[in-house]
């Protein structure tokens, strides 16, 4: 498969971040339309609980935006711009998106799939209707609403209410919508009363149903928008919306002009790219994007989340440890992939002790090849201050590095940019 369109895999790179919006520093203060702006851009902002550095749909905003307004992500929540299901994983998405999530629902094999949301109600009918008619008469729940009966703890989705359980059957059926969130924690409502809301907020739900056929071409066509640039095999998990693709089911596309087929140096597989991004494309091709922005990535960011994708496209290994045991850790419990001009360039393992204002860098690990110069150090130094006093903890510590002398470096840098 030849194609007059050939890109080095750096610019490659620099493709694929520039659809994420990661390619340079914002030009002005965040404001919030730029918040609906960047998931608009990803299409899907995984959610995650874990809060040791910033919730990851916080850090993945974060790494785009800059210092910005953290609740300005639950007021387009609140207002009905975005919505939450299961994409991804738990992710919050336009409410543009409604039908195709819907639809996309309803065929989801996971954790909180149609099969176990139904097998759940023909089980607990008369629990679940019941749940049902108290949000339909007295208004909105959380789950923290309704207490244990028996008294137990629970750590785990195992450990839940039957109520929660119940919630979460009924969101994974449309019955029920997140109207908001109350210090991160969902609150229920019914999906006709939380589509209404968003509608008279002047956030119009798709109401037209799809076809599983239209479905999984949207998302095709959306996946490859959203990554700039991409094999067959890594599109459908962009949205968790089917099978791994092969590059003969993607012939339509490209014969209809929908898609552009590309040749990537080093991949054995052709990249595609939506004509949407055909002027960046040009430029990648013409050598003319170029990199400018050093942050910080959430475990959970879109340029992370593949793992065979991140080695395929930065030569980054990427594997999120909070979920192994810590003897098994290599890098550390949340460890933060360091973007510096287009390249994963490190890894670094932190913690915000937000009642004591200090950022912990517990340990810093740069990549095999990486220079370690003070260039590095200073653009380093900026992006932690940066996130640092976003996160209102000033004080930086810098623990173990790797390499060991570019702890000094780094210690030197932050001190001389004036980060605590």
């Amino acid at each position: 498969m030849t194609t007059s369109i050939r890109l080095g895999t750096h610019q490659a790179r620099l493709l694929h971040l520039a659809a994420q919006g990661l390619l340079a520093r914002p030009g002005r203060r965040a404001r919030k339309a730029d918040v609906l702006a960047a998931i608009a851009r990803m299409r899907v902002l995984q959610i995650d609980t874990i809060n040791v550095v910033a919730r990851s749909p916080y850090l993945v905003l974060f790494s785009r935006l800059g210092a910005y307004r953290k609740e300005w992500l639950e007021e387009w929540l609140a207002e009905g711009a975005i919505f939450e299901c299961w994409a991804h994983e738990a992710s919050f998405a336009p409410i543009v998106d409604y039908a195709l999530h819907r639809r996309h629902g309803e065929g989801r094999d996971g954790h909180w799939s149609m099969k176990h949301a139904r097998r759940m109600h023909r089980e607990h009918a008369a629990g679940m209707d019941g749940l049902l008619a108290h949000v339909r008469e007295r208004g909105a729940v959380k789950a923290a609403d309704f207490e244990r009966q028996d008294g137990a703890g629970g750590g785990g989705w195992w450990g839940w209410k039957n109520e929660k359980r119940w919630l979460e059957a009924l969101f994974a059926l449309g019955e029920l919508m997140i109207a908001r969130r109350e210090n991160f924690q969902r609150v229920y409502d019914l999906g006709e009363r939380v589509r209404a809301a968003a509608q008279a907020n002047g956030h119009a739900a798709a109401h037209a149903e799809v076809s599983e056929a239209q479905m999984r071409r949207e998302f095709v066509l959306g996946a490859v928008r959203a990554l700039g640039v991409a094999q067959a095999r890594w599109i459908n998990d962009y949205f968790r919306s089917g099978r791994k693709l092969k590059d003969a089911d993607l012939d339509p596309f490209v014969e209809a002009g929908e898609l552009l087929r590309v040749e990537v140096e080093g991949w054995k597989q052709p990249g595609y790219v939506h004509p949407d991004h055909a002027q960046a494309l040009a430029a990648a091709a013409a050598g003319r994007l170029r990199a400018t922005r050093t942050t910080l990535l959430s475990p959970f960011d879109p340029v992370v989340w593949d793992r065979e994708r991140a080695a395929a496209m930065f030569g980054f290994d990427y594997r999120i440890e909070c979920y192994v045991p810590a003897p098994k850790r290599k890098y550390g419990y949340y460890v933060l992939p360091i973007l510096h001009r287009g390249r994963l360039v490190g890894r670094l393992d932190a913690k915000a002790h937000r009642a004591d204002g200090v950022f912990e860098v517990k340990a810093l690990h740069l990549e095999d090849g990486v220079e370690a110069d003070t260039t590095l150090a200073a653009a380093l130094a900026g992006a932690i201050g940066e996130c640092a006093q976003w996160h209102a903890t000033p004080q930086v510590e810098v623990g173990r590095c790797e390499p060991k002398a570019f702890r000094r470096l780094l210690r030197e840098a932050i001190a001389a940019s004036g980060t605590r």
